[in-house]
């Protein structure tokens, strides 16, 4: 019993040594990969922070872009007709969203329907003018209905999505 009590004796504190020494290192080694992981998001967030504004920019762009009238103004060519104009139009809308497909990466999942569904919603807005043509309208026709609907609506989908955009970026930066 003797022996086991001094065994017991250095066995014990050895322990208690062993196990407090573990918890200390584990803990100073978790904090050191905390610290690690702290300054990677730090580093990423310095990289991604850039890439992020420039998509929400490139978007404001493309819906800026396909505003009717930024829209007529820089599609509508003297002597083209109401039929070319809006297959011109449609087109341009479609190859405006195309170019900036990547950017939805980027923005948030809202920023971006909204930016879909003001692409599909100008889309509507031209074919709707050139339903209320006749079949020997000119491109001038055609892009007064549309700048005449275009004021009947509140507010444009695009300018909607403009203004979500620009919250969306207040409250991230």
């Amino acid at each position: 019993m003797e022996d086991f009590l001094d065994i017991l004796k250095y066995t014990l504190p050895s322990g208690i040594v062993f196990v407090t020494a573990f918890f200390i290192l584990r803990a100073f080694l978790q904090n050191g990969n905390h610290k690690k992981l702290l300054e990677l998001k730090l580093t990423n967030q310095s990289v991604i922070t850039p890439v992020r504004l420039q998509a929400y920019e490139r978007v404001i762009l493309l819906l800026e872009r396909i505003s009717p009238s930024s829209l007529i103004i820089r599609v509508a060519n003297a002597g083209m007709t109401a039929n070319q104009l809006q297959a011109a139009l449609v087109q341009n809308i479609r190859d405006e969203f195309e170019h900036n497909l990547s950017q939805q990466i980027y923005i948030s999942s809202t920023a971006w329907d909204m930016t879909r569904n003001a692409k599909e919603e100008m889309i509507k807005l031209v074919n709707l003018a050139s339903t209320r043509l006749n079949d020997n309208a000119t491109a001038t026709d055609l892009g007064s209905i549309i700048l005449e609907l275009a004021m009947t609506q509140n507010k444009l989908p695009v300018n909607t999505a403009i203004d979500y955009i620009k919250k969306e970026v207040r409250q991230l930066y």
